[in-house]
Formats: structure tokens, C-alpha cells, sequence
């Protein structure tokens, strides 16, 4: 007994000193997020579930659910998904053929994920959003996810600078005061940040469920709001809180002068 409680010490002491009980993110990346005219009209979606700004990969079972919401209209591609591997673990990939103007909202719900670290199921409904051929309209509407970050600021067609707001919702209604971890996706592994208090910045909504963040650099940057859910998962016969995640990914661009 005294030596599992030596273990247990020593291993939270090490991810303390080391910076490695880091965020999880689910993921939910697109080829493009704006498709112009002359741009391919297939985007290809990579999801997956990872720290993106230490580029650490886990395990993504086939999710429980993936779909998107265009033109009013709800489109079922689960059966489009096939295995891949991102960060050197499993992930998906799925294309999809843009054939309209549009607001294109892809979302996906996984199977609830065991994290012994934390004693909990991690759940994060992830969605990012693409529009298409000079529509932009509706980008501000529900989805109707358990949990869902709705926006207030456009997701598409930001600087880097820009500030990105939104609403954090559970059940449909607002949550007042909840944290939204925001990380950035290091796909090219060059960002380092200062310390490691810098990986993933926490920043809360305020009384109305509202939070604001303005990006410092351009590429994809991760929002997840996290709150407990109110039911529990057995692990081995005994029941388990269920970190329940409401994540958006959002694209940032360069500020670009002609020469």
C-alpha cells in the first residue's frame, strides 16, 4: 500500500515538474476552410485526439459520430471515415465534395476516452467550420451538440491578431464562468513556447457564457470549453465523472502586403 502511494506521488510529481499533464484537444481539421472558386472542391478532414501544441498523439477509436450541417440540412459521413495514423496514432480521414455555396460545419462525437491520469472519461465534441464559393451566411447557427462552442466572431477569414469569440453552451443553454483551454496545432513543430504554464492558455466566459481570445499567430488554433457532465461511466464496476468538451477549431492567416 505505502508503495503505490510512493508511485502515485513520484508519477504526479513528474508530470508537475515536466509539464506533461498537458490538454487534450479533439481534432477536426480541414484541407481548406475557405474554398474559392478555382480552389479544389474536396476537403479532406483529418480527425483525431491529441495535445496539438506538444504534437503528442492518443488513440482515437472510430468515432461514435461525424457529420455536417450545410444549407439548413444535416448529413450523416460516418460511413466515409477510414483509419489513419496522425502524430503516430490512430486517427481518421474522410474527403468531402463541395458541390454548393455554403456554410459547412463538420463535427464529430467520440467514443468516450479512459484518461487514468485524471480518473475520468474525456468526451469532446469537436466541430470546425468551412464556407464555401462566397457564402457566408449562418455561420453563427447551432449545431445542437451535447456541448457546443457557437460563435459570435466569423471562424473563417481571421488574421492572425484577430480577437475570435464565442458562446459556450450545455444543453443549449449558456455556461456563465467556464474554462476554455486554447491551444495551438504545431503541425510544423517550430513554435516553443516560453515555459510550460504557455502551451495551453486558459482564459474563462464570463456571466453569459461568452469568451474572447485574440490569436498571436496564424495557422489553427483549438478552443475547448470544459465542464463535468451531470452522469457517469463505470470503469471496473465503479463510477467515473465525464469530462465533457466543447471544441472549435479556427483558422488564422497571415496579413499579407503586395510587394
Amino acid at each position: 500500500m505505502v508503495r503505490c502511494a510512493f508511485i502515485i506521488f513520484f508519477s504526479a510529481l513528474f508530470l508537475f515538474t515536466t509539464g506533461h499533464a498537458l490538454a487534450h484537444f479533439g481534432m477536426v481539421i480541414p484541407s481548406d476552410s475557405m474554398v474559392m472558386q478555382k480552389d479544389n472542391r474536396t476537403v479532406n478532414l483529418k480527425l483525431s485526439f491529441s495535445h496539438p501544441f506538444e504534437m503528442i498523439g492518443m488513440e482515437l477509436e472510430k468515432p461514435k459520430g461525424f457529420g455536417v450541417m450545410a444549407n439548413g440540412k444535416k448529413e450523416n459521413l460516418a460511413g466515409t471515415l477510414e483509419k489513419g495514423q496522425i502524430m503516430d496514432r490512430t486517427a481518421w480521414n474522410a474527403d468531402y465534395k463541395i458541390r454548393r455555396p455554403g456554410v459547412y460545419m463538420f463535427h464529430m462525437e467520440p467514443e468516450p476516452y479512459w484518461e487514468p491520469a485524471e480518473d475520468c472519461f474525456i468526451i469532446h465534441y469537436t466541430k470546425t467550420v468551412v464556407t464555401a464559393f462566397g457564402d457566408d451566411e449562418g455561420w453563427d447557427k447551432e449545431i445542437g451538440l451535447k456541448t457546443e462552442i457557437v460563435p459570435l466572431s466569423k471562424p473563417f477569414g481571421l488574421y492572425a491578431g484577430n480577437v475570435f469569440q464565442g458562446i459556450v453552451k450545455l444543453d443549449g443553454k449558456p455556461v456563465p464562468y467556464a474554462d476554455v483551454e486554447v491551444e495551438y496545432y504545431n503541425e510544423s513543430g517550430k513554435a516553443e513556447a516560453p515555459t510550460d504554464y504557455m502551451v495551453a492558455q486558459t482564459i474563462r466566459t464570463d456571466q453569459n457564457g461568452v469568451f474572447t481570445y485574440a490569436a498571436p499567430e496564424a495557422g489553427w488554433w483549438g478552443f475547448a470549453a470544459l465542464n463535468t457532465a451531470d452522469e457517469k461511466l463505470k470503469k471496473d464496476g465503479e463510477d467515473k465523472d465525464v469530462e465533457l468538451g466543447a471544441v472549435i477549431w479556427v483558422e488564422f492567416h497571415d496579413w499579407k502586403m503586395k510587394k
